[in-house]
């Protein structure tokens, strides 16, 4: 590549388009089970394009939503620190629905007695029965169709999300769940080639870098891509890429953009690109000395970042770091938690990597086994309930932003989402508190769905 080809290369920042996912169809099916064809704030169509939403597209499936929606009851509106929900209820409840869905489930079956993170699990020998608890409260739709709690603003769990990680944690055994959004080797081939036909820097020249990419591929592993499940960790990926790359502002003061940081910092890049990702980020979790009572420990979530090498259309991990990449990624991690009240998308992707880890320890450590439990109905292994199919998220247009900062000018980005929910499941540590908690907890009437 020529040297102003490479200037040039300084300057154009590459990412996604933003998007929201979007299908076709009546409102009533798409508020189905708090469905919407929006995921994370970020739209696929039937070809599995991501696509920009624009305000009006689930005003229609909001307004159904919200006239079919039942009061929730005072006891379970309150916000509390330790809710408590029986899996074996719950796989009673969705066996004797019937439905071939979760879309007629009452809600709190639908979202999990409101829970918003799982913070323990309990195996009640007692009763034959694993039991979930974390904090909790109410829930209500926001303006962007996530539901949340009604004081906290958090994202509460959701059963498909459960039945997806209890379904996958076999196969999570031997790979992580992930998601990557990449552009293809041709495009950018395309990319170079159009680079060293540029002697100056033109507007014109980000709509020809856009065209020359052409679409990224998005790639979803471990996890079926047509799941709420699978639609999440991409919209989580691009929410995070566009917030970087200054496609939106960020919505919280705390994270600039790493275009801002860069135009600030000096630092240098060179024809070293940045990806990052969204990884686990928990303590060892804490466990009684008998097994029967585990703790998921740490913030959940944390923000990785490696320099890529780009040659003849290929990227290739140097084992480098950008030490404003660095920082980019430090800060997102820092401010994780708050800026999952902002963005619920993020803490819905914290949510899910709680429930891979809880659905692995399950598996490792047998804990249905010791519960003397099974789940046919949740796990798939006797059931006729599936989880309803939307279009996959296939790729997203390029979309290209940029910053000048004297006579340089770029960045490419990449990355995606990785749950490594077997390694964060392997390791533990006694702590006799642990099973006090546990003793507390346990349900002293068998049969109840949730209990605070």
């Amino acid at each position: 590549m020529t040297n102003s080809a490479v200037r040039f290369c300084r300057l154009c920042l590459v990412v996604l388009a933003g998007a929201s996912l979007l299908a076709a169809g009546t409102a009533r099916a798409q508020c189905a089970f708090g469905r919407f064809p929006s995921v994370g704030g970020v739209i696929v169509d039937a070809n599995g394009a991501v696509k920009n939403s624009q305000p009006g597209d689930m005003a229609a499936a909001i307004a159904e939503e919200l006239k079919n929606a039942r009061p929730i009851g005072s006891e379970l509106n309150q916000r509390v620190g330790l809710r408590k929900i029986s899996l074996r209820a719950v796989e009673t409840a969705v066996a004797k629905a019937g439905q071939p869905n979760a879309a007629d489930l009452p809600q709190e079956i639908k979202f999990l007695a409101g829970i918003q993170r799982i913070q323990y699990i309990f195996i009640d020998t007692e009763h034959n029965d694993i039991v979930l608890a974390g904090p909790g409260e109410g829930w209500k739709m926001d303006e962007r169709a996530n539901y949340v709690g009604v004081t906290t603003g958090r994202p509460v769990l959701r059963l498909e999300d459960l039945i997806v990680a209890l379904r996958t944690a076999g196969g999570a055994r031997s790979g992580p769940i992930s998601v990557s959004i990449d552009p293809t080797v041709e495009g950018r081939k395309q990319f170079e080639q159009y680079m060293k036909s540029q002697k100056t820097f033109t507007p014109a020249v980000l709509d020809g870098i856009a065209q020359a990419l052409g679409n990224q591929t998005i790639t979803i592993t471990g996890v079926p891509e047509t799941s709420r499940f699978g639609r999440m960790l991409a919209a989580s990926d691009v929410k995070m890429k566009r917030i970087a790359m200054q496609l939106e502002a960020s919505p919280i003061a705390e994270l600039p953009s790493f275009l801002d940081m860069m135009k600030k910092g000096g630092a240098k890049l060179g024809n070293m690109m940045p990806r990052w990702w969204m990884a686990c980020n928990y303590e060892p979790l804490a466990r009684s000395e008998d097994g029967l009572a585990w703790e998921l420990r740490g913030p959940g979530v944390k923000v990785m970042t490696e320099d890529d090498f780009i040659e003849g259309g290929k990227a290739t991990g140097t084992g480098k770091v950008n030490p404003m990449a660095q920082k980019w990624a430090d800060l997102m991690t820092a401010n994780y938690d708050k800026l999952s009240v902002k963005e619920p998308v993020f803490g819905d992707l914290r949510n899910l990597m709680d429930l891979c880890v809880v659905a692995a320890l399950i598996e490792k450590e047998g804990l249905l086994q010791k519960a003397s439990l099974s789940l046919p109905t949740l796990q798939g292994k006797d059931s006729k309930f599936e989880l309803v199919n939307w279009p996959a998220p296939k790729n997203v247009a390029t979309q290209c932003s940029f910053v000048k900062r004297g006579s340089e000018y770029i960045i490419t980005a990449s990355g995606g989402v990785e749950i490594n929910s077997w390694d964060v499941a392997s390791k533990s540590v006694i702590n006799p508190a642990v099973g006090e908690v546990r003793g507390k907890a346990i349900a002293t009437t068998p049969g109840s769905l949730w209990w605070n």
